[in-house]
């Protein structure tokens, strides 16, 4: 099971991850302006007491879907290592060598939702569900319909960035199906209805409102852009429909916040207006063509936005700019700040990544960009966003594990203290010895963190001794003094905070904003 709480969402595959379900009956409660009494907001009459016959309508198009994988798993000798390792073949001297002895594949199985979305057997999930992410191969896929009777389901698409996949399943007879309806139209409190399968239990309903739209979740990725729920969602209901009043499909069931993997009333369903066009891609065999800029970015929280001196919550922060690609062509920088792209705010609600994905690969867009406090606006040439999987690969800006060599302490300290006083840093000169020492080429021109204050904000970031500050505020920095007069012009500007170009061994370059103390 995957699933995680605070910053990243867990996907709601049964017996592997939790899912997200919302949806409401006919007669959705609304409210209205009482005429007497123009300041209170009252239920209108007709409220819906019960939603067993909306439920009733719908519930024959939810299926269950399962599938049959082939995973390998490490092959676990309790007696590696001993003299009686080649009992179990494979041993350290064994013809497979290896102390643990030969990797098996094993059967596994998963468990989630779906909805049917035609009467000759089109199935809609989660690409999560059928997949055996990455652990082996998914064998087989069978469609259990409410009635109990199964059938084999064929894999038409699936789209790994948005997490959605499309089934076919043949039967003797029309099925019955439900209608994508329009999430454009969806609003904080609007009664829902969620039906899928939790636990392996089958048909389950569970009702709640929309606790609100666009919720971003930090994710990062280009569909980081839900409906937020607080009706009970929970293992296996992944992939199932998010019903409205009307009964129509406003959300795909997909994941939870969750500090303990059980449903706490947070949970996250992909909107309609996105799922709908790729599905309908899916299911007529297309493919998916997003467009790409070859940036890594961040949202301009509140210390960032201090220490570049702008409004918070407007704009994403480059991070880095891949080599070649769009952005960097365009003349994208590290450190600039993108504020709208092709017309549209860069906002949390309508994220740059998101923007772009649904931009056709080559298009030529504007892109309004804020760059050591000056606005200017360039212009790209939109990629194709690579498949998930190549982007997973080959990741311009993957970490990498960092050797943990040290440099030897200088016997005097460098600086006045200010930086230490400021920042919780205390810094020396990168020096072509210090830098050989840490694994950097001997040209390379900053200061490296001594110490670290772990009270300080700098200290809570994760910065370390070894770390090499490249910049600050923008302004490349050789000396303690010049890290001492970015920090004194940040005071006089009024400031809190102070923009580090952070270079550590075997990771790219980070721009990480420090609160001054």
């Amino acid at each position: 099971m995957r699933y995680a709480y605070g910053v990243t969402t867990a996907l709601l595959l049964g017996g592997a991850a939790l899912s997200l379900a919302t949806g409401y009956p006919a007669g959705a409660q609304v409210a209205q302006n009482d005429t007497s009494q123009m300041q209170n907001v009252v239920p209108r009459a007709g409220a819906p007491a019960s939603f067993a016959d909306l439920t009733q309508q719908l519930a024959p198009a939810v299926v269950n879907i399962s599938t049959r994988q082939r995973v390998r798993v490490a092959n676990q000798n309790p007696f590696a290592g001993t003299p009686f390792e080649d009992l179990f073949g494979g041993g350290q001297g064994g013809p497979q060598g290896g102390q643990g002895g030969t990797p098996q594949t094993r059967e596994a199985q998963s468990l989630g939702s779906g909805f049917i979305i035609s009467a000759d057997g089109y199935v809609v999930t989660n690409n999560h569900v059928i997949t055996a992410d990455g652990q082996g191969e998914v064998e087989s896929i069978t469609v259990t319909m409410p009635d109990g009777a199964e059938y084999p389901a064929k894999l038409i698409g699936r789209d790994a960035a948005s997490d959605l996949a499309v089934l076919k399943i043949t039967t003797p007879k029309a099925l019955p199906f439900v209608k994508f309806g329009d999430s454009r139209n969806a609003r904080v409190g609007d009664w829902v209805i969620a039906i899928g399968n939790p636990f392996g239990l089958g048909g389950t309903v569970t009702s709640g409102i929309i606790s609100a739209v666009y919720r971003n979740t930090g994710s990062g990725s280009a569909y980081d852009r839900y409906l937020q729920t607080d009706a009970a969602i929970n293992r296996g209901n992944s992939g199932g429909p998010m019903f409205d009043m009307k009964g129509q499909v406003i959300g795909i069931n997909n994941a939870i916040f969750s500090p303990t993997g059980g449903s706490v009333g947070i949970g996250f369903a992909i909107p309609a207006e996105t799922a709908a066009p790729i599905v309908e891609r899916l299911k007529t065999g297309q493919s998916i063509e997003r467009g790409y800029l070859g940036v890594r970015i961040q949202a301009l929280n509140e210390d960032l936005a201090d220490s570049v001196g702008i409004p918070h919550n407007k704009g994403e922060f480059v991070q880095a700019v891949e080599p070649g690609q769009a952005a960097a062509n365009a003349g994208i920088k590290p450190g600039d700040v993108v504020v709208k792209v092709d017309g549209k705010e860069v906002t949390r609600d309508q994220t740059l990544s998101f923007i772009v994905a649904n931009v056709a690969p080559g298009k030529r867009i504007p892109l309004e960009l804020i760059r050591d406090g000056r606005r200017m606006t360039v212009t790209a040439t939109v990629g194709k966003r690579p498949s998930e999987e190549e982007l997973a690969k080959n990741s311009f800006d993957q970490d990498q594990t960092p050797d943990d060599d040290q440099f030897s302490k200088p016997p005097t300290k460098q600086g006045n203290g200010l930086s230490e006083q400021s920042l919780g840093l205390s810094v020396l000169t990168l020096s072509p010895t210090i830098a050989r020492q840490l694994g950097m080429p001997e040209t390379l021109r900053g200061v490296v963190v001594n110490a670290v204050d772990p009270s300080s904000d700098a200290g809570t970031k994760g910065l370390q001794r070894g770390d090499i500050v490249l910049s600050a505020n923008y302004q490349d920095v050789s000396s303690p003094a010049e890290l001492e007069a970015a920090i004194k012009a940040a005071k006089a500007a009024n400031r809190n905070a102070v923009l580090l170009r952070v270079q550590r061994r075997g990771q790219p370059a980070t721009y990480v904003p420090i609160r001054l103390r």
